[in-house]
This record gives structure tokens, sequence and C-alpha cells, in this order.
């Protein structure tokens, strides 16, 4: 058991090493940072999405925005499109789980939005159509993913690619620069 749990610390310490190293991917989160709070100050909102530990650090990051992370402020407009179930049954139902989130996408998603676009594989079909559909709608795409080559890469606006293939690492990652990204924006808004 210690092996296995100074493994993974070691490999989630190196991971997050490797970012801080990475002055494009760090000039990309502070991109990102200013892409939301400009969108914040048009009157846009933020929307995210992700399957499974990444859905849930879709409703981490938009909680952040709704109530706030380090400071009181104003709530920012935020919806994860994870969380409606009658939302995500109906549309998975008549249409296929591959739509639920394109759909949320084209009924909420208006120019000059944001979308959150989080797959720790870069292929989750339902996010992958998700984007489409943002593009089409004008919203700007955030896609955070992992280190291997995937389809989100030629897709987003901005991207943080997390340098691991390992789940678990990515997502604690991914948590961490929107985390990182949370507290940017907010300090706009104090």
């Amino acid at each position: 058991m210690k092996e296995y749990i100074e493994k993974h610390i070691s490999e989630s310490i190196s991971a997050k090493e490797r970012l801080l190293g990475d002055s494009a991917i760090i000039a990309e989160i502070e991109k990102i940072a200013r892409a939301i709070a400009q969108s914040y100050k048009n009157n846009g909102k933020v929307l995210t999405a992700g399957n499974g530990g990444s859905a849930a650090d879709a409703q981490h990051i938009t909680a952040e925005f709704v109530s706030k992370f380090l400071y009181d402020r104003k709530a920012l407009n935020a919806i994860a499109l994870t969380t409606n179930s009658s939302i995500l049954t109906s549309v998975g139902n008549d249409y296929s789980h591959e739509h639920v989130f394109a759909r949320q996408i084209q009924a909420y998603g208006n120019k000059g939005d944001i979308f959150i676009a989080i797959s720790t594989s870069g292929n989750s079909k339902n996010v992958l159509l998700a984007i489409e559909e943002a593009k089409k709608c004008g919203v700007t795409v955030v896609g955070l993913t992992g280190e291997n080559p995937s389809k989100m890469d030629n897709l987003c606006d901005y991207l943080v690619k997390v340098p691991s293939d390992k789940t678990p690492i990515i997502q604690e990652s991914h948590i961490m620069v929107g985390h990182i990204i949370c507290a940017l924006v907010e300090k706009e808004f104090i």
C-alpha cells in the first residue's frame, strides 16, 4: 500500500511540475482566464461538461463561479450541463447519450459565451458533439484533456493538455487548473 501511495503522489507531482515548467501551458491558462473574464464583462456565461469524474470537475468549476472561490463577490453566470437529470434522460432517450451536451449548448449557448469541455481522453463523443455545436453558436471552447493526441486537439480555441496519460492524474491537474482560472477570473470582480 505504501508503495502505491508514494507512486501516485510522485506521479501527480511530476505532472504538475511539467505543467509548471511549460511556459506555453502557463500562457494558455492566462489566456483562458482573460477570455472568461471578458465574457463575463460582456454579460456572457460559462457552460461546462464532462463525463464521470470530469462531470464532477465541471460541476465543481461551475460552483466556484456561481458561489465564490476565495472572495465574496457577485455571482458569475455558469451552468454545468451535467446536472439536469430530466434533460439528460430525455435527450438520451429521444436522440442518444451522444447528444446530451450538444442539445444544451444549442439551448443555452450564445455568441461570446465560453464552453469548458473536459475529457481526459479528448475523444468523448458527447463532448466532441458539444464542441461542434458550440462553434456553430459562436461559443468559445476551452478544452481540458490529457497528453495523448485526441480529436479535441484541433477543435478548441484554447487547450490545456495535462502531461499524463493516467486518468486520475489528469483529473487532479484539471481541477487545479480550474481553481487557478477561477482565482484569476474572480480577481476581476472583487
